[in-house]
C-alpha cells in the first residue's frame, strides 16, 4: 500500500540521512522524497512516498518519527484531500518534422519546451503521477534521450473532506 508522509525538521546536517534510515530499517520501498525550506527559516519539509505492509506498520514508523529529535511534526496525509504535483524534465530526440508533433502532444498536458536545440527538445510538465506518465508514454516513441523526476510533494488542502467524497481528477489536474 502506497502512503504520503511529510515531515517537519529542523533544517541540520544529517536529518535526511536518519529519517531515510529509519525507513530502511524497516524496509519500506521508498519511492520518492522531496526536501526543501519552508516558510520558516531554519524549517525544511519532507516529502515521503512509500510502499508499506499494512496499517500497524506506519503507525510504528511515525511515532519513531515522532521521536526524532530534529522532527517538528510528522503527518500521514494520505487519507486526507491533498493538492500533490510532481515536475518532470524530458529530453526527447527531435527533428525538424516531429517539433510540431511534439508540440501537439504536450499542449494538452499544459506543457512546455524550455530548450531547444538541433536534435532534441526539452520538456517540461508538473503535474500528478498519472498525468507525467501518460505523456512519457506518449513521448517515448520519439526517443527520450533523458529524464528526470523530483518526485511528488504534498500539502493539504485548506477544507478538508474525506478522499472518497471527492471526484477524481483527471490526468489535466
Amino acid at each position: 500500500m502506497k502512503r504520503i508522509v511529510t515531515t517537519t525538521v529542523l533544517n541540520q546536517s544529517g536529518v535526511l540521512n536518519r529519517i531515510t534510515g529509519l525507513f530502511t530499517r524497516r524496509q519500506f520501498n521508498i519511492e520518492s522524497i522531496t526536501v526543501g525550506p519552508t516558510e520558516a527559516e531554519g524549517i525544511s519539509k519532507m516529502t515521503f512516498v512509500i510502499h508499506v505492509e499494512d496499517n500497524r506498520t506506519i503507525e510504528q514508523v511515525l511515532k519513531q518519527l515522532n521521536k526524532q529529535i530534529d522532527v517538528l511534526k510528522v503527518s500521514d496525509i494520505t487519507d486526507q484531500a491533498v493538492v500533490a504535483r510532481e515536475l518532470a524534465l524530458i529530453k526527447v530526440i527531435t527533428t525538424p518534422q516531429t517539433r510540431a508533433e511534439i508540440n501537439v502532444i504536450i499542449e494538452p498536458f499544459r506543457a512546455t519546451i524550455i530548450d531547444v536545440a538541433k536534435d532534441s527538445v526539452t520538456i517540461q510538465v508538473v503535474g500528478n503521477f498519472e498525468k507525467i506518465e501518460a505523456m512519457i508514454d506518449l513521448l517515448r516513441p520519439y526517443g527520450i534521450k533523458e529524464l528526470s523526476r523530483t518526485g511528488q510533494t504534498a500539502l493539504t488542502r485548506g477544507s478538508q473532506r474525506l478522499v472518497t467524497d471527492m471526484k477524481q481528477y483527471s490526468i489535466l489536474n
